[in-house]
Order: C-alpha cells, then structure tokens, then sequence
C-alpha cells in the first residue's frame, strides 16, 4: 500500500486524502490541518431544544402535564434529533477538506466520554462536542479544564449528587483514572479529596458553576498539596505530577497508529509531551512526521468508522445518506455520543469480532452489488411500532481504475491502494477474478474490478492501516 494512503487512512478516515498528502507533503498538510475552519453555528435541529435551566425546567413540566399523545410527539422528536446529531457530525466528518480535526474530536470524544443517553440534554452534548472542536489541536491542561467544567459531564458522572458532607466521587475518579493520569499513579485519599473539591460544582447555563449551600469549603490535601482547592486547582496539580503524559499520548498512538503501542514510544512522545507543556499540535506533529517515516504498515485494525467511510468512497457512491452510517456504526458497536461505558470504545482486536466481521462483508457485499436499504427502513429507527421487512434500493456504484490498464495493473493499482501487503495466495485469487483476457474498455468492466474490490474488501490485510 502507498503512504499517502495508508495516512489518508489514519488521519482523514479514508483514502480520499490520498492525494493531498502527496502533493501538500504530510507537514503542510498537517499544518492546514491545524489551521482549518469550522462551522459553529448552532444546528437547525437544536434551535427549539431547551438551551437555559429555567428553558429546561419548564420544558421538563411541559412533559409532566402533557397528555399522551403529545408525550408521544416528544419521544419521536427526541428520537430524530438524536439521529440528526449524529447525521449531523458524520457529514462534517465527510465534508471536511482537511478532517484531522473531526478525527480529534473523535478521538477526545472517545477519551472524555458524556453519553447521550444519560445526559438526555441534547444541548449539553453540543456544548460537549464543540469544546472538544475548539480545542481538538490546543492545550490538553485547558481542555481538561473545560470539559470537567461542563454540564454534560457534571451530569454524565454523577457530579450533581455530590454535594459538601454527602460525597460522589465519580467524577473525582475519573478525571485521575481515566481522563488524566492513569490507575496505579494517585491513592484512594487524592480521589476522596478531589470529590470535596468538586463538591458543589452543578449545572449552570454555560457550564457548571459551584453552589455555595453545597460547596466544600474546608481545605484538602490533594497529591500532598494542602488548600481550599476547587476544580482549576485538581487540575493544575494533577498536570504537576511525573507520570501525567503517558496515558494520553499510549491512547493516541493507539487512536492513529498502532493497536499495542511499545512503552518505549509512549515514554519517548510523553517526555516529549511534558516538554512543550502538554500543547496537542506540536505533539500530533512529533508524532506524525517520526512515525510517517517508518514502514508501519498493517498495526492497527480500521475501526467501523473508518471502514464505512473507505467503502462509500471507493465505490463512489453519490448521496449516501449519513443516517445509514449512523445505523451502521451503532450494528458494529460505535455508536456516537454513546459508548459502552465511560472507558469508551477498547478499539484493536474488539473491532474484529467474529460477529463484526460478517457484519462489514454483509455490507460490502450489498453496496457492492448497488443496493442500500432504503430511507424507510431507516426513519423507522426507534419506533416500535414499526418494523418493517428488509427492503432496499439502487443505487450506482462504480470505482476508480486505470483504463488504458490490464488485469495485472489494475489488480496492482487497487492493491497499492488497498493493501498493507499481498501474498501469493491472495495475488491468485485476484488473478482469477480478474483474468488475464480482461478488458478494461469492455461495457462491463467496472462491475468485473468491483467484484474484485468485493474480494480485496473480505481480506483479513484490509481490515488492518
């Protein structure tokens, strides 16, 4: 497989970057990336959504005093907006020209986990996901800052239960074991004390703010630091502490790069981490540049959202809609705005179940043949009185090939574009798929390289960037 394809991959979700990289050079096209725009206006589907607590409140008695069918009108609002949202973010990723940006806040999304199905607040998760787009590439001390301080978190780890003498210390522990510093490196004391600093602190109307009734007060010692810390305090305290650089930079050589990243690769980019103060950009470019120069290839498993993407791009399918990669990543376990549980998404070899597996040579063998399931099928998602048999419609499909080729050269192109490697095997099989008497000007050709790229899309290699 070329570089520019196999990064295309890793930083940009398919191969569609292919390109780019190589004419921009991978530097440039990182620096671009840093410096590209993005929309942040509100979405049209959130603009009647509550936004304020008292906009909350009397949206929460207005479901009260509601009859049942207007009850019913809600949920099914509820239930669209919550495709909406994710509609809506799959199209930034798919639309972005340089989408390193979308791949961080999938990548932070995934590291600060804030459900919508336990927030239930459609706004908070907004508010949650464009802290995340504002930051993707700024300080990871400032980010960590905000994100704590949202309402989605407060909400999401149980933050508004913990209040001065009747404690939560689920978001205490957390923001050490999972979001900052890592299991094995603070004692049960910092947690206990972390959760009295963070006592108090409650939804406000852009973002958490403390209640004085509720607040602790009282001085903590935290990391054998002794004060009347609050959440800024945690923060700056934790970031003082030797091993806080490594747990981040293992989860993003792991989001880009390799699945079981070497401690020594950790250590290397983490001192490196420390050094420039914990700002993401130079760190992603220290990253990406060192290990760009490597053969790497093949050390990381595409996860779902990475497969979806690849496959509607090579097949060259026009006006896809998103709600079906929405339906897609949440049959594969990746559904967005709702991870598992707040460790999120494992990754590696959990994206190659057995089950998965038939799953994506499901799909592939469906958009392959140019079939999709149908809008129908898909805005019954949710509602249960509805449950349609599988149906599905046409759609074209056709991919890229030389056509002034021959059977060898196209299954060469489509392997250089498609594969980490080939083996003798595999080199036969497309062989006799795509004989030696082809004809690439022949009237049915595409269909003839794209039951090729069917074949290549069931590999275990292209499972693997």
């Amino acid at each position: 497989m070329k570089k520019s394809n196999v990064w295309s991959l890793r930083l940009g979700f398919s191969g569609k970057k292919s390109n780019t990289i190589e004419k921009l050079g991978l530097e440039k096209f990182l620096k671009y990336s840093y410096k590209s725009t993005f929309d942040k206006q509100l979405p049209a589907f959130l603009e009647d959504d509550p936004k304020t607590l008292l906009e909350l409140k009397a949206f929460r008695e207005s479901i009260k005093t509601a009859d049942s069918e207007a009850k019913k009108k809600i949920l099914k609002k509820e239930i669209y907006s919550a495709l909406d949202f994710r509609k809506w973010w799959i199209d930034k990723i798919r639309n972005d020209e340089f989408p390193l940006r979308e791949n961080m806040v999938c990548f932070w999304h995934n590291h600060f986990v804030s459900t919508s199905q336990k927030v239930k607040v459609n706004y908070w998760i907004y508010q949650h996901n464009m802290i995340l787009r504002e930051n993707a590439f700024g300080n990871f001390k400032e980010l960590t800052k905000q994100i704590i301080k949202s309402n989605a978190m407060i909400k999401y780890l149980d933050n508004v239960d913990n209040k001065k003498g009747k404690y939560n210390e689920n978001l205490s522990r957390e923001l050490l074991e999972l979001f900052t510093i890592g299991i094995g490196n603070y004692s049960e004391s910092d947690i206990k004390n972390g959760a009295r600093a963070l006592a108090g602190l409650n939804y406000g109307d852009d973002g958490a703010v403390y209640r004085k009734n509720i607040e602790d007060n009282s001085d903590k010692t935290y990391f054998g630091k002794t004060g009347n810390w609050k959440v800024d305090d945690l923060v700056d305290i934790i970031f003082e502490q030797k091993k806080i650089p490594y747990l981040i930079t293992r989860k993003i050589l792991k989001w880009f790069i390799y699945d079981n990243p070497s401690e020594e690769l950790v250590t290397y980019y983490g001192d490196y981490f420390r050094k420039v103060k914990f700002e993401i950009e130079p760190l992603l470019t220290k990253i990406f540049t060192e290990e760009y120069a490597k053969e790497n290839f093949g050390t990381k498993i595409k996860d779902p959202l990475v497969y979806i993407l690849q496959l509607v791009e090579e097949l060259e399918i026009k006006d896809f809609d998103s709600g079906l990669i929405v339906l897609f990543l949440r049959q594969q376990g990746m559904d967005l705005y709702n991870q598992v549980n707040v460790k999120g998404w494992d990754g590696g070899n959990s994206w190659l179940t057995s089950q998965i597996y038939l799953q994506r040579n499901n799909t592939s063998d469906l958009l392959c043949s140019g079939r999709t399931i149908t809008r129908k099928i898909l805005n019954s998602l949710g509602n249960s009185d509805e449950k349609p048999k599988a149906e599905f419609e046409k759609i074209d499909v056709k991919i890229d090939f030389d056509s002034n080729g021959n059977n060898k050269t196209i299954i060469t192109e489509l392997s250089n574009r498609l594969l980490f490697k080939v083996n003798e095997s595999v080199q036969k099989d497309m062989e006799n798929l795509l004989k030696y008497d082809f004809d690439p000007k022949e009237e049915h050709a595409n269909f003839a390289v794209i039951r090729l790229f069917n074949y290549i899309t069931k590999l275990p290699e292209y499972q693997l960037i």
